[in-house]
Order: C-alpha cells, then structure tokens, then sequence
C-alpha cells in the first residue's frame, strides 16, 4: 500500500456548534446544497455526545420505525463527504463502533451467523437511567429478515477511503481493524457449491432489500465485491495474511475477467446470444450457461443502442437477467470493474437513452420494469413494487453520486452536470424524497419518505466530485496505477481459480 503521512485532512476538532460542517462549503453554494447541509446537521446521530453517523429519513411520517436508525450502505455517501470537509473523526469512530456491534449478533439455535457480516443498521437508545446504549440490526428485524451482504462491502470500502485520505494507517492496523477485514474477506473468498468467481447472494441483501428476482449474482454485489477485494492492500504482511492477500489479488483478477467477458451486452454480444446453439457440453462451448435464445425480451434489440452497452443485472446457469440495473453499473465504471471501452460504451447508451433512465429525477434503478403475471411472480405481489415505482423501475436521487462519478472516470462529465442539474431543478422543493414513481419520474413516490438524508448527501458529493473530480482518486474510488489491468491484460483464465 502506498502509505502517505497524515496531513490537514486529519481529524479536526468538533466545533463549539451542534453543526457538523463548516460554512461555507462551496463559493456558489446554491439554496439546494445549503437545504442539504441542513437536513444533513439535523440528522446527526450522537453517541456519548459525539457524532457517529446520520439518520435516514427525518420524515415524521415514515411508516417504519427504522427509519431513524443509521444504515451502514445510506451514511457512506455521507462519510465521504466528511472526509472532504475535515470531519474524518466522525468517520473513524463509525468504523471503529460498527466493528464493535459485531458482537450482538443472535446466534439461531443450531446455526451460527457468518462473524464477517456487519450490521445493516444501528440506532443509540436512551435507557431510564439517562445512559446510552447501541442496538444494531443485523437483518433479524428488517423487512424479509435477510442479512445485509452489503454492509460489509461499503464499510470496507469506506474504510480504506478513510485511510487513502487521512494518511491514518496507524488505525488500519489496530488488531480490531486487521480482524475485521480478515474476517469480511475470508467470508467473501470461502468456497461454495459454485464454480464462478462471483458472489452469491439472497434477494433482498442489498440496496435492493426486498424480493425483485436479484437473487443470484446481482451485478451490484459483484462491483462491491471487486471494491472489497481491493482493500486485501490495507491487510499488515504476515504469516497470518500473506495468503488472503494473495487470494484477493487472483479471485479479483478472474472476477474481473469474467464479468467483462459474461455480463457485458452489447450489439454484437446480443448477436451472438440470438444465434445460440444450446445443450452443448465441454469447455469451448459459447454459450456456457445454456441460455435460449427465446429468453431474449421483446424490448431489448430495440432498446439497445447500436453504439452502446452496459453489463446485464444478474447472470446464471440458463439465466441473463436484461434489465439495466444503473447502480451495478456506475459503480463498476467507477472502479474499474468496466474497461475504458465498456465505461464509454455505457456512457453512451445513458446518453443515448436519456429519458429512460435518468427522465425528470436522476436515476432509474432499474429499467424496465416487470409487470403483470411476471410482477406478481417475481415480487410476490408486492404493492410497494407495483411497476414504475421503488425498486421496481423507481428513480432514486441518491444514484446521482454513482452517475457523476461514472461519467468524469469515463470521460463524459458533460453527462453528469446535466443529469445534477436535473436533480437540483425539483430535489430541494419536492423535500428530498426517497425515491420518484412514474416512467420518466415526475412524481414523488407514494410511499415515498421525505426529508431523506441520502438524497441530500447524495447531491452534495457529486457537487464536490463536479468541482474537483481528483477528488474520486484521493477516496479511493477510482482504480489505482499499477493495480489490476483494466483492459484485461495477463490475467488467468477463469477456470484457473486456485483453491479457495
């Protein structure tokens, strides 16, 4: 790891105010980032009288009492920008206190919980003798009761930003950290009923956190897995490590490989899936899962651009899930997941297919929807998910972070300015909704929270990323020279995985 002293990034001492940040922040701070910075003050999380995290929502309506708990994956768009405004003391402190909830899991009678998986959420609970004390949510009391594969990816990814731009290696290598992250990369690499690089997971493990048909091998928790791999750099070199770094390094180089070479659908990949010859046996075989040709969607050929592409949602043995899943994406254009090549191609499929996905509120999260017999299928008929709204075809204002970030690693800032000055036309006088419904976006999203912290957030880091996109690279986003080869390069062949 290339170690840096630490410099003014280092923490800085809390302010006599309850405020986080300092003012001003930018020097044409519009009404918008001072609304946000707003909600984001309010909706600090102290513990013991300090900072430790955010809320999600601080709409007094929210339906679910969890609202006002600190998700892991909703506060690391939040963190960062602490980072970038001298408040890493906060981050260091959430990082530190979410290892140590590890210990409240509950164990099932007969079953124990993986020790790597980190609490979804948390919240800090006043008891009657006016002390505090932290309950984390490790899944056994959310909605489907399924444990959040998530969370550990974006702490980890949260954690070498941390120490990429403070210069604090001293914390990466306190003996609870280094466990930590052995512990989280261990479970990532153990060995499965599988013969893949990618990550398995349940419906509803990640920002995705009910049924939607994602179960598998989203293309999300691949791109968080590629990130958690990365962060192996952080491990202390020692008998006990030397191995899961060398792990890391050949799993993520066959990761990559493999997820350029499958999930990538383009005009000349569509082609060659449409002339298929399937139940072939063997290792030279094209269509290595089976996939038919007539599980191709009707929209899809006149969806695709010819001069465009992007990786499909999930894929599996006689299984390509087609829709356009955009935080999968960005993410893994963001970190060099894409090649050059695929990061431009995507680029321009967004800005070829504007109204799509990006509409009146920066960003789909999933196109197209599934409607009919599929939705009630695939769903269970869930009403929150009816089609055009949530998870199911929903526009989510926090994507903005990702998008941004995808555009300026691609070449193509132009994309990201007018996807934010889209969100910053409605995001401040709608209150900061959750998510949007409607085929291009234009309503606020029925069950909608307002006042959502991550909207918020999500606007003031890709203003910041806008204004300095070094930025990305100084986090840690961004891939770093000399680290796995982006256009593929020597890389082994999938099938030559090593023992895992």
């Amino acid at each position: 790891m290339n170690e840096r002293p630490p410099t003014s990034r280092a923490t800085e001492p809390l302010h006599a105010s309850h405020h986080c940040f300092a003012s001003p922040r930018f020097a044409d701070e519009s009404a918008v980032l001072a609304d946000a910075y707003r909600l984001l003050d309010d909706a600090v999380i102290r513990y013991q009288g300090q900072p430790v995290g955010t809320m999600a929502s601080l709409d007094p309506r929210a339906p679910a009492d969890n609202y006002r708990d600190c998700f892991v994956r909703d506060f690391v768009s939040a963190a960062f920008l602490m980072l970038l405004e001298g408040r890493s003391d906060v981050v260091r402190e959430f990082l530190a206190m979410i290892l140590r909830m590890r210990g409240q899991q509950e164990e099932l009678e007969g079953q124990q919980i993986a020790p790597g998986v980190l609490p979804a959420s948390f919240r800090v609970i006043t008891l009657d003798d006016g002390s505090e004390q932290l309950s984390a949510d490790f899944g056994d009391r959310a909605i489907g009761r399924v444990a959040p594969v998530d969370s550990m990816m974006w702490w980890t990814v949260l954690l070498r930003a941390y120490v990429r731009y403070t210069g604090d290696t001293a914390f990466a290598h306190t003996p609870e950290v280094q466990r930590g992250l052995r512990m989280i990369l261990s479970l990532c690499l153990q060995s499965r009923f599988e013969v893949f690089p990618t990550l398995l997971v349940p419906d509803g493990s990640f920002m995705i956190d009910r049924r939607m048909g994602v179960n598998g091998h989203p293309l999300e928790i691949q791109a968080l897995f590629d990130m958690t791999l990365r962060a192996a750099d952080l491990l202390t070199i020692d008998e006990g490590s030397h191995w899961l770094i060398d792990l890391a390094a050949r799993r993520r180089q066959v990761l990559r490989k493999y997820v350029r070479r499958y999930y990538w659908l383009d005009l000349d990949v569509l082609n060659e899936v449409h002339r298929f010859s399937t139940e072939k046996f063997g290792h030279d075989v094209d269509n290595v899962f089976n996939i038919y040709p007539e599980s191709i969607p009707e929209w899809v050929p006149d969806w695709l651009p010819d001069d465009g592409g992007y990786f499909v949602g999930n894929l599996g043995p006689g299984r390509i899930d087609f829709r356009f899943f955009s935080q999968g994406n960005y993410l893994a254009t963001l970190a060099g997941l894409a090649t050059p090549e695929q990061g431009s191609l995507l680029m321009h499929t967004l800005g070829e297919r504007w109204d799509d996905l990006i509409g009146q509120m920066p960003a789909k999260l999933v196109y197209p929807p599934v409607r009919g017999a599929e939705w009630r299928l695939m769903t269970g008929s869930d009403p929150k998910n009816v089609p055009w709204s949530y998870h199911n075809g929903g526009n989510w204002p926090v994507l903005i972070w990702p998008l941004v970030a995808a555009s300026i690693v691609s070449g193509r800032q132009d994309l990201g300015e007018r996807a934010f000055r889209v969100a910053e036309r409605r995001v401040m006088e709608d209150n900061w909704p959750e998510y949007y419904d409607g085929r291009h976006g234009r309503l606020i999203g029925r069950r909608a929270n307002l006042h959502q912290v991550w909207s918020a957030t999500g606007m003031l880091l890709a203003r910041h990323f806008l204004e300095n996109p070094g930025r990305l690279a100084e986090l840690a986003l961004m891939e770093d020279d000399g680290n796995a080869s982006r256009n593929g390069g020597d890389e082994p062949d999938i099938d030559d995985q090593g023992d895992d």
